[in-house]
């Protein structure tokens, strides 16, 4: 099986624009991944190409691109799925958009952060802790509310998916909205309204236009265009009337 890979190529060092780097891979496997593809160019081929990865197992995120006009993850994308009728592969690959292009695949993801730590993405309660040293306890049905957003790994994907930010690189974006859905709805945290207010301002929840690519892109499976509106309904109805109602459609 043959590999033809396509790849955005960027050096700001040397180059004013970008421009399209092509090479061939044969005997790849039908269960290479386009990390490995990637790989066997850079080992083989051409030292110079940049991308970002580490764990190669979809769990850190970093290797976020986007392959055939979609943004997935390197290390999940079989070879034997991006096959035509000559059985090649056929893949195109280009950094991921609305954001600055450091090197080829390698963008510059401080702005994504940004707007990550603006929503205040950890657990807060400054209640004494339970007197026998154990942790706050959570029932099974509380914690099913924001289970789904629990699985937010950062990488990016869909908030470089979504028009609404690549038209204004000051939305928050579908990630930091998800982590801060993580918490709003956690029971046990006690700074809801703190992120409601971020989440209120003209950049926050109200720029999303319901595309659900945010959705379609998410190697994990989020429903991210649900969290979202999720969020959106508690800043109108109040987190605890939102977090019943969530509660009673988990339990049916």
């Amino acid at each position: 099986m043959r590999a033809i890979l396509r790849i955005r190529r960027f050096n700001p060092e040397k180059d004013s624009k970008p421009y399209w780097g092509e090479y061939t891979l044969e005997d790849i496997q039908p269960t290479d991944r386009v990390l490995d593809l990637l790989n066997r160019v850079k080992w083989e081929q051409d030292g110079t190409l940049v991308y970002r990865r580490s764990c190669a197992h979809g769990v850190c995120g970093s290797d976020g691109m986007r392959i055939n006009g979609v943004n997935r993850l390197a290390c999940k994308v079989l070879a034997k799925s991006l096959t035509d009728g000559d059985g090649d592969a056929h893949v195109q690959i280009e950094p991921m958009l609305g954001m600055k292009v450091l090197k080829d695949l390698v963008v510059d993801m401080e702005p994504f952060f940004a707007h990550y730590r603006a929503v205040l993405p950890y657990f807060v309660n400054d209640t004494p802790a339970p007197e026998d040293g154990r942790e706050r306890l959570q029932s099974q049905e509380d914690r099913e509310v924001f289970d789904d957003t629990t699985k937010c790994i950062l990488c990016a994907c869909c908030t470089t998916s979504c028009p609404s930010f690549w038209a204004n690189g000051d939305y928050v974006g579908p990630a930091a909205i998800v982590q801060a859905h993580r918490f709003i709805f956690d029971s046990r945290d006690m700074a809801a309204d703190k992120r409601l207010d971020v989440l209120a301002e003209p950049d926050g929840v109200w720029r999303c236009r319901t595309i659900f690519n945010c959705t379609n892109a998410c190697p994990r499976d989020i429903e991210i265009t649900r969290a979202i509106g999720e969020v959106k309904l508690a800043t109108r109805r109040g987190v605890e009337k939102q977090r019943e109602v969530m509660r009673k459609e988990h339990a049916k």
